[in-house]
Order: structure tokens, then sequence, then C-alpha cells
């Protein structure tokens, strides 16, 4: 437990290193270009911002645990070269489906991609976790059911993957939000692959967590007139969605027994560091379709756009979206070993609706002050 324990600490430091050193040099080149993701009436950012970071993230994971998988095998790491052994077959279609993203991502930010073209290689990808052997075949209670045949998990897990995937994409609005909400679901993922006792998974999950921790000082803390600021851009959130849903996936196929997390449910401990992102993206995709709209195409709907729409700046908005994402993760895990898995869903689900109405009531009133003030000026 002690060596899969310092694996992961290893792989966390190992990525924030060499993402140090990456990312600098991505901005060199971006501002040598060009390469900015210029404001427009529906961006908050101002000034030109290179979109590029994300381009560090895949190489950068996949360097670190490669390297620390390498050096495992070199020492004799017994414990490393089985668990290594059960999970090549999940790993290795993960890795695949992870460099074939991260490809059309950097496409993306570089010249454009068509949504649509993008949807069939999110789909290839989720094709190919589904060869690793990794597909939904159990719902540990959800609506009452269990274990599931292939003829309906494996289409809800593409379903699932491609989900998943734009939640995280979508969500990336505000400078530290998408990463924020990633980081936090990475740490308590890697903390329950450790004790589960799945150490590669752990060093994923850390690795993935250490390239985050230094594209969120650049993103949210650095300036872009001295040319320091970068954004993930498509790269980076559709990499970190698929890793996302790579790793909550793994954690779906052990029984509830298996997972000594407070007695959590295993949907629950996948599902739960997500919540945010997947609930935000369904109701902002059901709102356009109320509205005649194209749910695909982006707009100003989302939590983070609610927030700031009552006057708070974004770093606060984006401190308070996270801490929730916390609140809720560790509720929902705590909270599990006592409620029933269909009922935790529906206080979600409540939570998050009152939460909606609050903040759109909110808006409202705010609103109308503003309106009030400028009539009688």
């Amino acid at each position: 437990m002690t060596s899969w324990i310092l694996s992961s600490i290893s792989a966390m430091l190992l990525s924030i290193l060499f993402a140090g050193i990456l990312i600098p040099q991505i901005l060199l080149v971006s501002f040598r270009r060009k390469l900015f993701d210029e404001p427009d009436e529906r961006k908050i950012h101002r000034g030109a911002v290179p979109r590029l970071g994300g381009i560090a993230f895949t190489p950068v994971i996949c360097f670190s645990v490669s390297l620390l998988l390498g050096l495992a095998y070199l020492t004799g790491d017994k414990s490393i070269e089985q668990t290594m052994s059960e999970n090549a077959q999940a790993v290795s279609f993960g890795f695949c489906a992870l460099l074939m993203l991260y490809l059309t991502g950097m496409a993306d930010d570089l010249i454009g991609v068509r949504y649509r073209a993008k949807f069939i290689v999110q789909i290839f990808c989720a094709i190919l976790l589904i060869g690793g052997g990794l597909w939904v075949n159990n719902l540990h209670g959800v609506l009452g059911l269990h274990h599931i045949s292939p003829f309906i998990g494996i289409p809800l897990t593409i379903l699932i993957v491609v989900y998943i995937i734009n939640a995280i994409n979508l969500i990336d609005g505000i400078d530290g939000l998408a990463s924020g909400l990633s980081g936090v679901a990475f740490i308590l993922y890697g903390v329950a692959f450790l004790m589960i006792g799945k150490p590669v998974y752990a060093m994923i999950s850390f690795a993935a967590f250490g390239v985050l921790i230094q594209f969120f000082y650049y993103n949210v803390f650095g300036n872009p007139e001295k040319r320091r600021k970068i954004f993930m851009g498509d790269t980076g959130s559709l990499t970190i969605g698929l890793i996302l849903v790579f790793l909550g996936l793994t954690l779906l196929q052990y029984a509830p027994e298996t997972i000594p997390v407070f007695g959590t449910n295993p949907l629950i401990l996948a599902v739960s560091p997500l919540i945010i992102p997947c609930f935000d993206v369904v109701r902002v995709f059901f709102r356009r379709i109320l509205r005649h709209g194209n749910p695909f195409l982006p707009d100003k709907t989302h939590i983070h756009h609610k927030i700031l729409a009552l006057g708070v700046n974004q770093r606060l908005a984006m401190t308070m979206i996270v801490v929730s994402a916390i609140i809720f993760s560790l509720f929902n895990i705590l909270l599990s070993r006592y409620i029933e898995v269909n009922i935790l869903l529906l206080l979600d689900i409540a939570s998050w609706t009152i939460a909606n109405w609050w903040l759109t009531d909110m808006r409202k009133k705010r609103e109308a002050k503003l309106s009030d003030k400028k009539d009688n000026n």
C-alpha cells in the first residue's frame, strides 16, 4: 500500500514538473504564431489568450505514468506487474481512445472541426473503451436494476461516454472551472483506486490531477498582459472528459463490498464528482430545445453565467461551483451507505433544481433593480 501511495504521489509530482516545462513553451509558440482565442460578445475574457494548454495534458500524463511503470518493472515491483497484467486490455484501449480524441481536439483548436465530426470520433472512442472491457454491465440498483445485458449496457455506455466528454467541454466557460471540477474528481477517483488496490488507475488519476494543478495556475493566476495566461481549449477539455469517463467506468466494474470507501455504492462514487457538469449540460440542452434553438451551439445559459449575472467575479464564481462539487461528492459518498441509491439521486436532482431556481430568481431581481435605476436616472 505504501509503495502505491508513493507511486501516485510521484505521478502527480512528475506531471507538475513536466507540465511546468511544457506549458511555457506552448505559450511561447502560441504568441509567436499568433494562435489566440480572440474575445467576442459571448466570451468573458479580454485580450488575446492562447487556448492550446490542453496540448500538454495527454503527453505529460502518458509520459509520467509510463515512466513510473517502466521503473517499477526495472525494480521488480511484483504488485505493479500483476495489476498491469490484469488491466492491460482496458489501459491499452483507453490510451488509444485518448490519443484519437487528443488529435481531434488539437485539430479543432487549430483549424476547427464540425461538431458532427467530433461526435463520430467520440463514439469511436467509446467503442474502443468497450473493446477494453469497460462498459456499463451493472446499474447498482438504479431503477431497481443491477446486472444488465450487453444489448442495453453497450449502447448506454456509448451514450454516457459522449455525454460526459461534452459535459466537461461545455462547462469550460470561466477560468479554472473545468480544471477545478475535474481536479476534485481525479482526487476522489485516485483515493478510491488506492483503497481498492488498483495502483495503475490511481497513478493515472493523480498524474491527471498534477497536470491540472500546473494548468490551473496559468489559467487562473496568469497575467495575459505578461503573456502568462492560457486556456485548455478543446484539446484539454475533451481529453480530460475521456479520462474521467474511463476512470468512472472502471469504478463501475467493482462490487460495493470491494470498495472500502464508507461502503459507497460504486455508481454513486463514479457519478458524484461529475454531477455539476452533467446536470448543467442536461438543463442547458433541454432549455435550448424548448426555445427552438440548436442544442449544440454555445450560448450564455450555463450555471457559471447565472452566477456571473449576479455581479460575482469569475474567480469567486469558480470557487463557489468547485466547493459545491466537493460538498455534493462528500455528502453522496457518506449518505450512500444509509440512503437507497434512487432516493439519493432524486435528492441530488431536487437540490440542483432548487439551486438553479434560486439563482434564476436572484438574477431576475437584480436585473429589475438595475432597470429601475436606469429608468430613474
